[in-house]
């Protein structure tokens, strides 16, 4: 296969999860209500099995991480703009394959802390 062919697959492979993940935090973000000013948290509709309260330090256009990695796990808060870093995209493509598109709450990444820290760093 070409490097051409190659790249065009690697950009093309990136924006279709860049895609898929933008539409789940979409409908997630749809289906929250407003926030109050004077509360630390937000009820979130009482059937929700999972989460009911989004954390105050997930502000308006990031959302939370967790870097799992046999015992170790770290949880990091990110700016929507990671979506367009590729080494990013590689750990979201291993957590699509481990995990799939069920989960919910914070995105779980299959790595160590210290390897997304780096990667968040570059």
């Amino acid at each position: 296969m070409s490097v051409k062919m190659q790249n065009w697959e690697q950009r093309h492979t990136g924006l279709v999860m860049r895609r898929l993940l933008m539409k789940k935090l979409k409908r997630v973000l749809r289906e929250l209500p407003s926030r109050d000013p004077d509360q630390n948290v937000v009820d979130i509709d009482e059937d929700v099995e999972e989460t009911k309260k989004i954390p105050k330090d997930v502000k308006e256009g990031h959302f939370a991480v967790i870097a799992v990695k046999g015992e170790k796990s770290k949880r990091f808060i990110l700016e929507l703009s990671y979506l367009r870093n590729p080494a990013f995209l590689r750990l979201l493509e291993q957590a699509k394959e481990e995990n799939g598109f069920q989960q919910t709450g914070a995105l779980i990444v299959p790595c160590q802390p210290e390897e997304l820290q780096k990667i968040l760093e570059e």
